[in-house]
């Protein structure tokens, strides 16, 4: 970048003499915060760097039994990543994008630069701003089938990101849903899993964290058709807590070539674009991560003759527009 493109991009990152950072910077970070993370731990850090952003894991939100590797930590950091670009890029700033900038620091993931000055096509607006509207549906759909151009659209959004969209057919979405099953039945079986997922669902009006338990969703009563995650696995199966889920819901997979904490990072970037994408066409999005939790189930979802490590398993379709869940203030997330 040339001097008057790093004069223009610090004046764009400018922070007053009381350290108040400018307008345009704290839209970009409170879009970065907007982001999704598993069980809404929010484990990410933000440093301000003239015209960069470093985004840094907090791994003391580490969810040490269902996420012992940090690769869901990745993935949230990874989506809240994605966001800072989009806003970034809203913002008439070209992103430039830097992962695992340094090897003396693994807890700083990326590295985010002000470049040149750019024109935000519309589509980059429109997924800009469906990300304060994007909020997680644990509720019912309508048993009503998303289009096939829809899902080739979503597809698009994770390949733009390097990760691959597979719908499951309705034998593969059977089998999925089986393994799900399977994946919950073993995590609500361990008292570790019980105890930490205690401590982030149910959470009360004070709590800037955690999931509120408007959030949760009702249950199926079979357990049978829709295997999401039970938040409250030790509390008796109340009638007027259950609803009725659609009979075939489209279940999709998300999956990367490889293993890594730089591809949970692009897996997390594509998670995000996807749930965008969704956002902006209407849809509601329900994240089911429990069989890619367990190392034994993970395993059978994915196919190693096509190279592919399934990272996430969504449910699609069309329903209400979901709760939302709180976030703790920018102040607290800056380094």
């Amino acid at each position: 970048m040339g001097r008057t493109g790093e004069t223009t991009a610090r004046n764009y990152w400018a922070v007053d003499a009381e350290g108040v950072h400018s307008a345009e910077l704290t839209e970009c970070l409170q879009a970065a915060i907007a982001a999704p993370s598993i069980h809404n731990t929010q484990p990410w850090r933000f440093r301000v760097r003239h015209a960069s952003v470093d985004v840094l894991a907090d791994r003391d939100r580490l969810l040490r039994v269902v996420d012992p590797q940090g690769r869901e930590l990745m993935m949230s950091l990874g989506a809240a990543i994605l966001n800072l670009r989009l806003a970034m890029l809203a913002h008439g700033r070209l992103p430039l994008l830097r992962l695992m900038p340094e090897r003396t620091e693994p807890d700083l993931v990326a590295r985010v630069t002000a470049g040149q000055s750019v024109e935000p096509r519309p589509s980059v607006r429109a997924l800009a701003d469906a990300i304060p509207q994007r909020h997680t549906n644990r509720f019912p759909f309508a048993n009503r089938p998303v289009p096939d151009s829809v899902l080739a659209e979503l597809s698009a959004a994770a390949s733009a990101e390097g990760a691959l969209l597979g719908v499951a057919g309705p034998v593969g979405r059977d089998a999925i849903l089986m393994l799900a099953e399977s994946a919950e039945r073993t995590q609500r079986a361990d008292e570790r899993y019980q105890e930490e997922l205690s401590h982030w669902a149910c959470c009360g009006p004070t709590r800037r964290d955690g999931i509120p338990w408007q959030a949760l969703g009702p249950r199926d009563a079979t357990r049978r058709r829709l295997p999401l995650r039970d938040f409250t696995p030790t509390q008796p199966v109340e009638p007027e807590h259950t609803a009725s889920f659609e009979p075939h819901p489209v279940i999709v997979t998300l999956s990367t070539v490889v293993d890594s904490e730089a591809e949970w990072l692009r897996a997390g970037q594509a998670l995000e674009r996807v749930l965008l994408t969704a956002t902006v066409r209407g849809l509601a999005v329900t994240p089911m991560s429990q069989p890619t939790e367990v190392a034994g189930v993970r395993r059978l979802l994915g196919d190693p003759r096509q190279r592919r490590v399934v990272q996430l398993v969504l449910r699609l379709g069309y329903g209400s527009d979901g709760v939302g869940s709180p976030r703790r203030p920018l102040a607290e997330m800056l380094a």
